[in-house]
């Protein structure tokens, strides 16, 4: 007889809340890229996060990539879209009813070795940056690399001036010692956009309790993200099992430094292409053609926050993980664009 009014209690919380997805993949030439950010509006989430810069991209095609998104979030202006300076920019697109759009990169290597990029970077939009998307690049190792050294020197002046301009230090993807380099080293809290709990699901791209408590001791958050082969061992993405894995977080630390990194695959035929012809990227606990990946979709999240109220959530505790989290991290660490 509860789960009527409960689901009622739900859709109107998530449509109160202010939801911040933190990463949402946005490579050149994606499939299905001019359907998917509607029904992101249409499911109530009002940021998300967009993927401009990878690992495999160099200066020039990333460079190349963001002109083309700024000048289709710039056209698109009039339709509901705003792009992101600052966290008051998230808060105007939801009281306009618009989808507020932010850039980040997933990996270092955009930068071509030059850390003056940063800067160059923030000012164009990228508000946060992981240093290594699974494999060493000049910066750390990845997350699938089987040394685990650490930050190089560059990787360690990255740091230095991503503080120095705002731009929030990303430890996804990244190998185990250097999020812990990561985390120590960084004069503001950091945070692992899209990265669930090694002890519920033992895959390498999980994160291990000793690094979960050493983010969340700095002030830092974790990001839980949609994709099946991180969230359950039967590789499947349901609403109860990206629960499962926000829960674990709270329960160790907190639900304050607990948020969403969706992650969501809209182009799934591309990255199962992707994962088959870049096995070292992708060398273990990856779905093959014969078990196709499973995604959370936008739809689902609004089942995620009412499985949050059926377990006891508070309001507050359910608005900071679907976005309050974020927007209090983001204008401690984001700067006004011309300080860099």
């Amino acid at each position: 007889m509860l789960a009527e009014p409960r689901t009622r209690d739900a859709a109107e919380l998530h449509r109160q809340a202010t939801i911040c997805d933190l990463t949402l993949p946005w490579g050149p030439g994606y499939a299905n890229q001019d359907r998917i950010l509607q029904r992101f509006r249409a499911s109530g989430i009002d940021f998300v996060s967009l993927t401009l810069g990878l690992d495999r991209m160099s200066l020039e095609q990333t460079i190349r990539h963001i002109a083309a998104e700024r000048a289709r979030f710039a056209g698109l202006a009039g339709d509901g879209y705003v792009m992101v300076e600052t966290v008051d920019d998230i808060l105007a697109a939801k009281r306009d009813g618009k989808l507020a759009v932010g850039f980040h990169f997933q990996g270092s290597n955009p930068l071509a070795g030059d850390p003056k990029m940063v800067a160059l970077y923030y000012r164009l939009g990228i508000r946060h940056m992981l240093l290594a998307y699974n494999q060493r690049n000049m910066a750390a190792d990845g997350c699938h690399e089987d040394s685990d050294c650490g930050l190089s020197r560059f990787g360690k002046t990255l740091v230095r001036e991503m503080n120095r301009v705002g731009m929030i230090v990303d430890c996804t993807h990244t190998g185990y010692r250097s999020t812990m380099d990561l985390i120590e080293l960084s004069a503001d809290p950091v945070m692992f956009s899209h990265s669930n709990a090694h002890a519920l699901v033992g895959h390498d791209r999980n994160i291990r309790d000793d690094q979960i408590r050493a983010c969340a001791a700095r002030g830092g958050l974790i990001g839980i993200n949609g994709i099946g082969h991180f969230l359950s061992d039967e590789m499947q993405a349901t609403p109860a099992a990206m629960f499962r894995h926000i829960d674990y977080m709270v329960q160790m630390v907190g639900w304050q430094h607990v948020c969403l990194g969706v992650d969501h695959v809209y182009y799934a035929d591309q990255m199962a292409e992707r994962r088959a012809a870049n096995p070292d990227t992708f060398p273990r606990g990856y779905p093959t053609g014969s078990k196709p990946a499973s995604y959370i979709q936008p739809e689902d999240v609004v089942q995620v926050t009412a499985a949050m109220l059926d377990h006891g959530y508070d309001e507050a505790a359910v608005r900071g993980i679907l976005g309050q989290n974020f927007l209090d991290l983001a204008r401690k660490v984001w700067k006004p664009v011309g300080i860099a």
